[in-house]
């Protein structure tokens, strides 16, 4: 069940980050924030979901935007990650499920014939003031980031 709704103000959390750093929300006051939740680290829709948002870097960064990346894998394994596909931003490790349960991210899917816990590929659009201003859920990568952008285009308006 998500405890966030849009035009409400998104509780400050932590998060342990690749760079070796532990990142707040309240880091980022100041600048929009895009944090997309996504299953796992080197698989093929995750590491394309990715790499767009790495090519649109620079428009984000445009738009005073931070992105970061969220999933449950370990710090560890998001450093190796990040170096590979040259993530330009930070991933954060939520192996205890805070930030997916916050967000109301973790579902019931269907992997290969059982039913499992896992991440809905979501993404959440937080404003300077740490205000919930839009989401994404059951996201479709293709064309993802380009949706994200536009959304910021009218935010930022």
């Amino acid at each position: 069940m998500t405890t966030l709704s849009i035009g409400t103000a998104v509780p400050d959390f932590e998060a342990a980050s690749t760079g070796d750093k532990t990142i707040t929300l309240s880091d980022f006051l100041g600048k929009n924030v895009v944090i997309y939740f996504y299953p796992k680290d080197n698989t093929p829709g995750c590491t394309q979901e990715g790499i767009a948002f790495r090519d649109h870097i620079d428009e984000f960064n445009a738009f005073n935007t931070v992105i970061l990346g969220v999933s449950r894998d370990s710090v560890k394994v998001h450093e190796g990650f990040k170096c590979k596909q040259a993530f330009p931003f930070d991933l954060l490790s939520d192996q205890d499920e805070t930030l997916c349960n916050l967000f109301g991210v973790i579902k019931m899917k269907n992997m290969y014939g059982k039913q499992v816990r896992g991440i809905e590929r979501s993404t959440f659009l937080i404003d300077e003031q740490g205000i919930l201003r839009h989401e994404w859920r059951g996201v479709k990568v293709k064309n993802h980031a380009a949706e994200v952008l536009q959304e910021l285009k009218i935010l930022t308006q």
